[in-house]
């Protein structure tokens, strides 16, 4: 079954949308649309009057290049304002069985989310890259493994 993906580039010298229909395989991309990009210096927004109307015309083109409505997209922001922080979240394996559950991943991506920032700052997301199961690293996938902490 194939589903629609939409993702917009907001950059500080064009806005790039990509609209691709995506398979359990593979990725095509049916539709771009590029506009100057405007109200946007060095990843800030400066006037949003100017980057709403950018990112309006990029998802213009990109609606009449593949023919489809966008209604839902992933954007990527980048800027000095955005920074990434490794982090680790642990806990240990709830079931007394000891098999890792999604309820334990659950719990240690919260806890990896519990860092001290400044009050300016915010967690935007917790992307895992490994997990470590009873000290064995570099894990993709530990959900069915057997282990007492996560």
């Amino acid at each position: 079954m194939e589903r629609t993906i939409v993702g917009i580039d907001v950059g500080t010298t064009k806005v790039c949308t990509l609209v691709g229909e995506a398979s359990d395989t593979e990725l095509r991309v049916v539709g771009v649309g590029i506009a100057p990009s405007r109200g946007i210096k060095k990843g800030v927004v400066v006037n949003v009057v100017d980057a709403a109307a950018a990112i309006k015309a990029s998802i213009e083109k990109a609606e009449r290049s593949s023919g489809y409505e966008i209604a839902r997209a992933y954007v990527s922001v980048t800027g000095a304002h955005i920074n990434a922080i490794n982090s680790r979240g642990v806990v240990g394996v709830s079931r007394g069985d000891r098999g890792i559950a999604m309820e334990d991943v659950g719990r240690a991506l919260e806890a990896a989310r519990a860092i001290a920032i400044p009050q300016d700052r915010e967690v935007l997301h917790v992307i895992p890259r490994t997990y470590t199961v009873d000290g064995q690293d570099g894990v993709k996938e530990p959900i069915g493994m057997l282990g007492f902490r996560l």
